[in-house]
């Protein structure tokens, strides 16, 4: 099967002109080692699986929202659909309660069962990030850090551990995120190739062949939809980013109008792969309530025919369009005080976290006050470290038109911008759950840029300091010719700047700084036993009690 199909003379572009060199921004990117990269990858997966999976039995009882999901999952084994009356309507649609239907199937209607689906889609969140982020940066090494930064994050690993729903929308959306990446190197690998076999593509544009990673990525944001409706925004921010990406490939290879190009192109087939399917895998979710005869509001359109088009839907469709109607009512009027309620500017300084999870009566210690808590919040020392990313992210994208730098913006802005409408709404720290990975794209991004070489690593440009004639440290004449080499030699003979030398040591302080920090805040995150005084010095801000 051809990558790109050529038209015909007649309506086609110029005749083929001799090989020439494909522009950057159509090549693609490979890792030097295969093989070393995925060791890598597999490496770090391991370790969220380690932490994720570590204990994961603890508390056995349901804790937090567990009461509703875990809940909700055994009756869709029974039913097919949520039976619940005490609750009356479910105001979430059902995948993510099938997944945690599905583990508690396999392993059991206990602790483990109900824990073990959120378990495994935060370890395959971590996964796709360490290859998206090597696809995104070009780099082994900091796809490798954004994945044990995701890791190390205690906003997805306690999300991880507790039978809640945004976890798998974290998943969804980072896996529809991605799809979508891969989907957009390949449409410039094949302008590429048109373009390096000399066919002159400023007047007219083939057809850019079949293309399954879009079609895959529409799919994983209508299953992103299809458990929690907050993956709306980053469904159309994403199907939106997609097109624009093609406007810009196309204006790379040569295209004269890159947006009529696009209209042509790129709109056609994204209104397919990017709108209608997200909604069929959305309603496919649905299937149980549709033949449950005893789901809630099933059998509300027979008494309710409607006017207009409204009447020409099926009685199915028109109950279940009033069911989201009442749930949009539901969550858009959603006023009701709560102890850990969260407002969304509080969430950028991890202001107000929520406490799944603090028995009382906790004893066995070894002190006289003893506690137990799993606190859902951010690991500080690197939560803290995404708004000056985000920051220098903007400024990069203002002054360069990266598109890294846009798709972190436009994530957080579907993300957590998107809250800003209604901040009177009841709002909790988890719903960053789905950002999470994006703010770890944009700091990895942030310290990518730290490491590699910059300005003021030009002997010309840099400060005076500790550094050789040649503008290197230890790059003077006195360094040895062989034997016994000490560090600061070891830096003169591979001409490290001096000023890269720093930021690289600010960079590992930091790493070694979030990882102690990781380790220190571990019995929060898992609900460790502690002495109230060591539960003291883990409680930074008053917010945190």
């Amino acid at each position: 099967m051809t990558a790109a199909t050529l038209p015909t003379a007649r309506t086609g572009p110029a005749p083929a002109r001799p090989a020439r060199e494909v522009p950057p921004a159509l090549t693609g990117w490979r890792p030097d080692s295969a093989l070393r990269s995925w060791l890598w990858t597999l490496l770090v997966t391991a370790v969220a699986a380690g932490t994720r999976f570590w204990a994961l039995g603890f508390p056995e009882t349901k804790s937090f929202d567990e009461v509703y999901y875990a809940t909700e999952a055994q009756e869709m084994l029974r039913y097919g659909y949520e039976d619940n009356r005490g609750y009356m309507f479910i105001v979430h649609p059902p995948l993510g309660k099938w997944l945690i239907a599905v583990t508690s199937w396999l392993f059991g209607d206990d602790a483990v069962g109900w824990r073990a689906a959120p378990a495994i889609a935060g370890t395959i969140s971590v996964l796709i990030l360490v290859r998206l982020a090597q696809r995104m940066f070009r780099s082994t090494a900091l796809g490798v850090l954004a994945g044990g930064l995701l890791a190390l994050d205690g906003i997805s690993l306690v999300m991880s551990r507790v039978a809640l729903l945004d976890i798998f929308l974290q998943t969804f959306v980072l896996a529809g995120f991605a799809a979508l990446v891969v989907d957009r190197d390949q449409v410039r690998a094949r302008l590429g190739r048109l373009y390096a076999a000399g066919v002159d593509l400023s007047l007219s544009v083939p057809s850019l062949g079949p293309r399954p990673w879009r079609l895959a990525g529409g799919v994983l944001l209508g299953l992103a939809l299809a458990v929690k409706w907050s993956a709306l925004s980053y469904w159309l921010a994403f199907a939106l980013l997609s097109v624009l990406w093609d406007r810009g490939a196309l204006k790379s290879a040569g295209a004269e109008q890159p947006w009529t190009a696009a209209a042509k192109r790129s709109v056609p087939t994204a209104v397919g792969a990017l709108l209608a399917v997200p909604v069929l895998a959305y309603l496919l979710s649905w299937t149980g309530w549709f033949v449950g005869e005893n789901s809630w509001n099933r059998h509300w359109g027979d008494t309710h025919p409607g006017t207009g088009l409204f009447s020409l839907l099926p009685s199915s469709l028109r109950s279940l369009l009033d069911y989201h109607h009442q749930a949009y009512l539901f969550h858009s009027h959603l006023y009701d005080p709560h102890a850990y309620k969260a407002n969304p500017w509080s969430w950028l300084v991890l202001g107000r976290p929520t406490s799944f999870y603090a028995p009382s009566g906790v004893t066995g210690c070894g002190a006289a006050n003893c506690t137990r808590e799993i606190l859902l919040i951010g690991t500080p020392l690197m939560y803290w470290a995404f708004v000056p990313a985000l920051i220098w992210c903007l400024w990069h994208w203002a002054t360069t038109r990266d598109w890294r730098a846009g798709a972190v913006w436009l994530a957080f802005l579907a993300g957590w911008g998107v809250w800003l409408q209604n901040t009177r709404r009841t709002g909790f720290l988890f719903y960053m759950t789905p950002l999470m990975p994006f703010l770890v794209l944009g700091l990895t991004f942030a310290v990518g840029a730290m490491l590699s070489h910059a300005r003021e690593d030009d002997p010309a440009v840099a400060p005076v300091g500790a550094r050789g004639p040649a503008g290197r440290v230890g790059a003077g004449p006195d360094r040895p010719a062989g034997g016994a080499v000490g560090l600061r030699d070891w830096i003169g003979l591979h001409a490290i700047p001096a000023t890269r030398l720093l930021r690289t040591a600010a960079v590992a302080l930091w790493l070694g700084a979030v990882v102690a920090d990781f380790v220190f805040m571990w019995p929060l995150f898992t609900g460790g036993m502690l002495t109230n005084h060591d539960w003291q010095l883990r409680m930074w801000l008053p917010g945190w009690i």
